[in-house]
């Protein structure tokens, strides 16, 4: 039986690689995304596709949201749209607080009042690993850990988090959320780590790596994302939290070096061009130590697990940003 699905963030990164996801999986089903469009965003990446409607509008606008709920007479809602890039976050972090603080306010507060007495509706929250700050060597992010922040982006997706329980509890709302690992894959904004250092390797341009690129992150590919999204809102129990990884972990440098090895054999480059170009920078103010996941309890629960390995992952990857770039692979 088809039904209408509300995606806020839709012309983003993960975002548009969910309504994809969806519509593969879910091709009755009318899905609305909701997207301000802000620098980030890229309408062109779900154009074209069928059942898929874009309303261009912010998240804070409470009544906008209810309307788009009660019209279409929408049940689940995938709530993906944020501010997410830790740099601007430091330099300017009023957008945050804005977008990811008081725009899931009001996403909550219009899906409260426009489900009041309804059955069956969900609202799924997506949020990040950086909400439980830095790890040492040792040990992993799981649900039960406490809080704890260090960017002014990590602190207003926590305080998002936050927000969502605190809807489950005080008003009964349906609410589900995950945080997950680092994510890549295709459509990914060019300011993020992957994407700018193909980018820089296709035009032979210096590669910037923070401090001594030690730093440890657990990437994870945005289509076994999609696939986690979708199975939390078909079958994750209402209040919980479910932490979604790859079990991948790699420090910058190790990443880099890979990207190198494979944006140089798809170009037909000599190995280890593209090495050559890394460059060592000043690092991150805040800048965390590393990440990981511990991802049992959705595997247990859920029955998820990321499917795509890193080097096939990676592979796709490159594919698509070169091919962005108008070269051939």
């Amino acid at each position: 039986m088809s039904e209408t699905i509300l995606i806020t963030g839709g012309a983003g990164f993960i975002g548009s690689n969910l309504v994809h996801h969806w519509h593969r999986t879910h091709p009755d089903d009318l899905i609305i995304v909701l997207d301000k469009l802000t620098y980030a965003a890229d309408r062109t990446q779900i154009d074209g596709l069928q059942n898929v409607e874009l309303v261009v509008g912010d998240i804070q606008n409470l009544g906008l949201v209810r309307s788009l709920i009660e019209r279409h007479g929408v049940k689940k809602i995938f709530h993906l749209a944020a501010e997410s890039h830790v740099d601007r976050s430091i330099t300017g972090p009023a957008a945050f607080i804005q977008t990811n603080v008081v725009g899931t306010f009001s996403m909550l507060e219009a899906a409260r009042q426009a489900w009041a007495g309804e059955k069956g509706c969900r609202f799924l929250h997506i949020s990040t690993d950086e909400v439980y700050g830095s790890l040492g060597d040792t040990g992993k992010f799981h649900e039960a850990m406490a809080y704890a922040p260090n960017s002014p982006y990590s602190a207003s997706k926590a305080g998002s988090d936050h927000l969502v329980r605190a809807y489950h509890h005080t008003y009964g709302l349906n609410t589900v959320t995950t945080n997950c690992s680092n994510n890549y894959g295709p459509r990914q904004h060019p300011e993020k780590l992957i994407p700018l250092a193909i980018s820089r390797m296709a035009k032979n341009e210096p590669i910037p790596i923070y401090g001594d690129g030690m730093n440890v992150r657990d990437w994870l590919y945005v289509e076994d994302h999609c696939a986690a999204l979708e199975t939390a809102m078909l079958k994750g129990k209402t209040g919980e939290t479910y932490c979604v990884g790859g079990d991948n972990e790699r420090t910058n440098l190790d990443l880099i070096d890979l990207l190198c090895d494979t944006v140089d054999a798809m170009l037909q480059r000599p190995q280890g061009t593209s090495r050559n170009l890394k460059s060592f920078v000043p690092d991150r103010a805040g800048h965390d130590r590393r990440y990981a996941i511990d991802a049992t309890k959705s595997r247990t629960e859920l029955g998820w697990q990321a499917q795509t390995t890193f080097e096939k992952g990676l592979e796709q990857t490159v594919a698509w940003c070169l091919g962005k770039h108008g070269m051939s692979v």
